[in-house]
């Protein structure tokens, strides 16, 4: 096949926003199980909410390809509180090696440009 940097980060951009939009809805709609989730680890209720939305709205950004630096650094803030906050102590394998590549492409993503394929198009910045 062609080498087509714009349909694989295309494709990374689906993987990634596919994945924080199904757990970010999954959060808003048990959102009394999510903030009990936070409290338990002594997390404020408000921070229940944050994370959420940058889940579900990140998520739909990068899969669009809009604002994607921003919400890909989000999401990377996020993946890295749930590393040092829960899976950090259960360590690398069956702990935090999922949170760890989601974390690094959400970076990869918000350093680079979103690629060609878009839902609005834009200029390359």
């Amino acid at each position: 096949m062609k080498n087509n940097q714009d349909l694989g980060l295309l494709l990374l951009r689906i993987a990634l926003g596919v994945v924080f939009i199904v757990h970010g809805w999954m959060k808003w709609q048990n959102m009394e199980g999510t903030i009990q989730f936070f409290s338990s680890l002594g997390l404020p209720a408000m921070l229940a909410y944050i994370v959420a939305a940058i889940e579900l709205l990140g998520g739909l950004a990068i899969l669009f390809g809009l604002w994607h630096r921003l919400a890909g650094w989000l999401l990377a803030a996020v993946m890295l509180g749930a590393i040092i906050t829960v899976k950090g102590s259960k360590g690398f394998v069956g702990g935090y090696e999922l949170d760890f590549v989601l974390l690094l492409v959400a970076a990869a993503l918000a350093m680079m440009h979103p690629g060609k394929y878009l839902v609005i198009k834009k200029s390359r910045d």
